[in-house]
């Protein structure tokens, strides 16, 4: 049974390919692709039928330097080539993919931006996922009913309880019950934003944990709790460590480098999640783009990248389903060992030395 099953596979697989070579690709740009995908955009492209576009053209609101708001949709701009009431999307420059305006000399500024773009988009759904997977267990366990939890509830009781027995409580220590709620969240936010970017079809495959400024906010929140937790024991290690004095006076050597680990932390935090994401997707997208490459060089050639780059984009999917649990654990880890090194106490530090 299981090789016919694989042989139906496969036999189906290459009828998919032989369709695609028989129509006319053109060659793409692999630079444009790659990196229209991983960028932030006012519309939502989901596919193509013939000459029709199918797109979720999602809301703009901005608000001139004049002061005056402006509300309209982006399919205005009709795929950025266009100018609406004033305002149009520049093409090229520091500002390139972002509304802008002219002012009296020409020149393109941004006016204050609230739009709603395809990562916010996508912020809004994964949230709805998560808290749809969560609020249900909780409700669960707030029922009071001692029977078991089984199936789809039972695999997300395991993963928090596995979360919470293995990472919170050994590496914050005794007040782990006060950090939990925020760690639980900061792993269940990333786990599940990571899983739905590696879904090819809307409302999936937005880059948004690839995204800078989402990993930019995560970190700075993971920062904020880490120092407003600070014990006087942790804030003298920072600015009066154990060390030979000379190493702190007359120049304060060990002080500065320890204020700068103070955000070194939080910055390592925001690159490793933000770079590994963003290189998954690069490379997945690099991969496709072979099929497309190759097929002004011939059936043979076309047909063989074809078969190497659907066995190397697969195998490089459930690699990323595996790095999207790995990315948001590590992330997870080690906002709990800082936390955890933000509240020693003399006692504590003590015991170390």
């Amino acid at each position: 049974m299981q090789k016919s099953k694989l042989k139906k596979i496969s036999l189906a697989l290459l009828a998919c390919l032989l369709f695609s070579f028989g129509a006319k690709a053109q060659e793409p740009d692999v630079k444009k692709v790659v990196f229209d995908h991983l960028s932030d955009s006012y519309t939502w492209h989901i596919t193509a039928i013939g000459e029709t576009d199918v797109a979720v053209y999602l809301p703009v609101i901005v608000r001139s330097a004049g002061g005056e708001w402006s509300v309209f949709s982006s399919s205005k701009f009709h795929h950025g080539t266009a100018a609406y009431n004033g305002f149009h999307i520049a093409q090229e420059g520091k500002y390139k993919g972002k509304i802008v305006e002219k002012n009296a000399a020409g020149e393109e500024i941004r006016p204050w931006d609230f739009s709603l773009t395809k990562n916010a988009l996508s912020l809004l759904i994964n949230c709805t996922i998560l808290l749809l997977v969560i609020l249900p267990l909780a409700r669960w366990y707030k029922g009071g009913t001692m029977k078991p939890v089984k199936g789809f509830r039972g695999a997300v009781e395991m993963l928090i309880l596995s979360i919470y027995d293995e990472v919170i409580k050994p590496c914050v220590g005794e007040d782990y019950r006060i950090y939990a709620p925020y760690l639980l969240t900061v792993f269940f936010f990333i786990f599940v934003n990571n899983l739905v970017g590696l879904v090819p079809f809307f409302p999936g495959g937005a880059n948004v944990t690839g995204n800078i400024a989402i990993t930019m906010v995560l970190a700075l929140c993971t920062f904020c709790v880490v120092n407003f937790s600070g014990t006087k024991a942790y804030w003298k290690e920072i600015f009066w460590p154990e060390v030979p004095l000379w190493l702190k006076v007359p120049a304060p050597i060990m002080p500065v480098i320890e204020i700068f680990g103070v955000f070194t932390k939080p910055f390592a935090l925001m690159i490793r999640l933000f770079g590994n994401i963003m290189a998954g997707h690069a490379v997945t997208l690099g991969l496709i783009c072979l099929v497309f490459i190759t097929a002004s060089m011939g059936v043979a050639v076309n047909a063989g990248m074809s078969v190497v780059a659907v066995f190397f984009t697969c195998f490089i999917t459930f690699v990323e389903c595996l790095v999207a649990y790995i990315q948001a654990y590590v992330f997870t880890l080690l906002s709990a060992v800082f936390i955890g090194m933000a509240r020693v106490k003399h006692t504590d530090h003590a015991k170390q030395m």
